[in-house]
């Protein structure tokens, strides 16, 4: 291995690390919901603001990483984003009060926003095309195993420790990531940085917002239509006013002209589908075990880290797959895989044995991981340098509303199952997670389609499909 893509590797590892750090912290605290509103003598319920406070920062703040990073420098803003990520940590974790948690969690966001789309920014810049989808494939896992991981993690910690420590946890990583960022990120600066767009920054965040809100409304027990409609509406307006701001703007917050490359589209688009799809299963299976089979939190979660194992095992042989079959076949057919795999937990139940769970949800682990990767990839594949700075801030923040919504879709689809069986909205049966499943699965078929418009030879560059093609 040469020395450039040795140091690839190394920035793609420490990258790796500060994503997984911020995604874990997006779920790990599921689980230790109850003990923290002990501690600051309110309701579970009233707590859940923190989950969701944090993952709204993270998609607010995201359109402006891009333009700090080329204002600042890449080492200046990713370093600083950890430094913040980890003080804001330490305050989680001394907090006496609900208040106090959520601004914590909300300067935690802060932090995250800034690591996710300048870290990738980081890697693509310091990997050549044919390292490329190895370096993906380094930082692609934290998305998929953190919100595995989280909740069993935060369901230890709590049990055997205390809550805090959740928190506390980050600091050693944070000061680590700060050492390693120094010497392995150089200050890399963009070229002419343009006045920061601040009526686009505006627009956008009160779109997403009130998105994601309206979305969280749906899936409650509870939820006045009026209000979520409401919302809905506000979303649509400000986000069209957002588009229409950015397509004349001579330098948007938002830079949409890399959609006119078809490889990159087909991970907006599709790929939402299918990330809002895979990020169902952290939240509908640890409920389904605990209410549907009445198991306990730590022995569901124990399940669902066949999910985990499915996810580290496809690591080894992605590469040689996607070079093989190249970009196209591997998203159609693996796509097809994944959605067979959501619909075969729709058909788990009590009396299913444990190893064929455990199988389900193995390969399960193997297509999403694989499609994941796949989709990271072919994103960037086309992208010419200079628009690498804006198509990651866009792609970071679609990305992140995306992941983020697959906690709401999976709750709107357990209502309408709710729904369609004329039950009550505070009685979930193991059938609803079953109806819930079945629905999500069709979001999985949803965004195979969109990859039949794709190149037989898209993404070769990176792939090298192309000289596969050529020896056969």
């Amino acid at each position: 291995m040469s020395v450039s893509a040795r140091h690839s590797v190394l920035v793609a590892l420490l990258v790796a690390g500060a994503f997984f750090m911020e995604n874990l912290d997006g779920t790990v605290i599921a689980t230790a919901l109850p003990h923290m509103a002990q501690s600051f003598k309110t309701g579970p319920v009233e707590l859940n603001v923190g989950m969701t406070a944090y993952m709204l920062v993270l998609a607010v703040f995201i359109p402006m990483s891009g333009w700090v990073a080329d204002r600042f420098g890449a080492r200046t803003v990713f370093g600083g984003a950890i430094g913040l990520f980890t003080l804001s940590s330490i305050l989680c974790g001394l907090s006496t009060g609900l208040w106090e948690f959520i601004a914590a969690r909300v300067l935690q966001g802060i932090g995250g926003a800034m690591m996710v789309p300048v870290g990738r920014l980081v890697v693509l810049r310091t990997t050549e095309k044919k390292d490329l989808m190895r370096s993906i494939s380094y930082i692609t896992w934290p998305g998929l195993v953190a919100p595995v991981l989280g909740p069993p993690v935060g369901g230890f910690i709590t049990t055997y420790a205390s809550w805090r420590w959740i928190f506390f946890l980050n600091v050693p990583l944070g000061l680590l990531g700060m050492a390693l960022t120094a010497v392995l990120i150089s200050n890399e600066r963009g070229a002419g940085v343009h006045p920061f767009d601040w009526t686009g920054f505006v627009l956008s965040g009160v779109s997403c917002t009130t998105l994601m809100y309206s979305l969280e409304l749906v899936g409650q027990p509870a939820m006045h239509w009026s209000i979520m409609f409401l919302y809905l509406t506000a979303s649509i307006v400000t986000g069209a006013l957002a588009v229409r701001h950015f397509r004349r703007h001579p330098t948007p917050l938002l830079n949409f002209s890399s959609l006119q490359l078809r490889t990159f589209a087909v991970t907006i688009w599709g790929g939402s589908l299918f990330r809002i799809a895979i990020s169902v299963i952290p939240f509908l299976l640890p409920l389904m075990f605990q209410v549907g089979f009445g198991m306990d939190a730590f022995t569901s979660g124990l399940l669902v880290l066949a999910v985990f194992a499915g996810n580290l095992g496809m690591k080894t042989v992605t590469t040689p797959v996607i070079r093989r079959f190249g970009f196209r076949k591997v998203l159609l057919v693996n796509g097809m895989l994944t959605a067979v795999s959501l619909f075969a937990c729709s058909l788990l139940s009590p009396g299913t044995p444990t190893a064929v769970i455990v199988v389900v949800l193995f390969v399960g682990g193997l297509c999403r991981s694989l499609q994941f990767t796949a989709l990271n990839t072919l994103g960037f594949a086309d992208i010419p340098p200079a628009q690498m700075s804006p198509t990651t801030t866009f792609y970071s923040m679609v990305q992140q509303m995306t992941m983020g919504m697959g906690v709401a879709a999976g709750a709107i689809a357990l209502r309408l199952a709710i729904l369609l069986r004329g039950g009550s909205p505070g009685r979930v049966t193991l059938m609803d997670f079953h109806v819930a499943f079945g629905l999500v699965t069709f979001l999985a078929i949803g965004s195979v389609l969109d990859f039949f418009s794709l190149e037989p030879d898209a993404g070769a560059v990176v792939s090298g499909h192309r000289r596969a093609l050529k020896s056969e």
